[in-house]
Parts: C-alpha cells; structure tokens; sequence
C-alpha cells in the first residue's frame, strides 16, 4: 500500500496531479480543493490511497490523513466505488460530511452528484457508527457549518409556505441564542417564532 508521496509537482490537471517521486512521475486522482493549494514546480506531500483493480492501478491523494481515512470508509457501503467516494469529499468537507451521517441529513447527502435519496439513507445508515468511532464525530452535529444549516432551514420553512425574508430573520434570532444547534432544534425553534407571529 502507497500510503503517502512525497516530491515535486510537475503537473497539475483538473482531476489529478503528477508528482515526481524517486525520478518517477505519478498520477495522483485529488479533489478539487486538493488540486487548489498546489503549485507547479513546489514540494508537496499527499496521503495517498491506492485502489488496484484487475485493469488499473489507481492513487487517489488527500491533503490530510482524516479524508483519507473517510474515502476508505466510504468505500465500505455498496455501490460505493473509489470515484463517487472522491466526488462525495470533492462535495463534502470532512466535518460536514460527518454530521450529515450522524444526523442523517439526507439533503445534505444528495447534494453530491450520483447519490440519490436512497444511496443517502443507506450511507447514514451503514457509517453513522462508524464515523462516531473514527473520533471527532461525537460531537459533529454541533459543528454543522452554520451556513449550511441556515440554508436548510430556511428552505425547508419557505417550502411551508413562510415568505423568505420572514423564515430568514426567525433562523437568524435562533441561530444567534447560542450554540450546539441541530437542524431538527432550529427548525422547531423557528417555527415556534413563526407561529407566535401568525
């Protein structure tokens, strides 16, 4: 098993990077965000996972070690290949693809594409555990990017028929009574605001 590479960089590509190691160039499979911090002609050092196939030999890199370890947990649900494992983590950051397996947000899941709704509950389903033993994850559903968690709410309380503007200013007062928010709590805290209004 590669499990990291280390030289220069010759080449950045859209999907990939070529790093020269021992006088060898290898094609490293990165995500976008990866691909982003290298430079041509620097150093660089990439967590390496190498999927063999009857075909192929394929290094798939990753700027630290805690994203690898996801891709190869990933690839532990059925129909869950190397590809749509890299394209979740191009989609997903670490943490929030944490939270959204502890919690079970399933809109967040399908955001990355060739996951359906099915795929999504299966991956909750099948890594919730697991990712809350790879550590850090215990606490995941608190550290949703607020950002994220806004957009949901938001969404889902205008899909109930509130005007934007309104669903926006209740998240925010909810949002900023302190932290440890879920989806579930703001939601239910909005709408309680929502309807005191009503």
């Amino acid at each position: 098993m590669i499990s990291s590479v280390r030289g220069e960089v010759l080449s950045v590509g859209l999907d990939h990077v070529v790093v020269e190691v021992g006088g060898v160039g290898l094609a490293v499979q990165a995500t976008p965000a990866t691909l982003a911090t290298l430079r041509r002609g620097e150093q660089t050092r990439l967590h390496t996972a190498l999927v063999v196939r009857e075909d192929s030999l394929t290094l798939f890199g990753f700027a630290d070690e805690d994203a690898r370890e996801l891709f190869g947990l990933l690839q532990t649900v059925s129909g869950i290949g190397p590809r749509l494992a890299l394209a979740t983590l191009a989609v997903l950051e670490p943490d929030k693809l944490r939270a959204a397996l502890v919690e079970g947000n399933i809109t967040v899941l399908t955001q990355v594409p060739g996951i359906g709704r099915k795929g999504a509950e299966r991956l909750s389903l099948e890594l919730r555990d697991k990712v809350t033993a790879l550590g850090g994850a215990a606490d995941a559903p608190v550290v949703a990017a607020p950002g994220a968690l806004r957009g949901e709410v938001v969404e889902a309380l205008a899909g109930l028929g509130f005007p934007a503007k309104q669903a926006e200013q209740a998240v925010d007062r909810v949002l900023s009574e302190g932290d440890g928010h879920t989806t579930s709590s703001v939601l239910r805290a909005a709408l309680a605001a929502l309807g005191r209004k009503r």
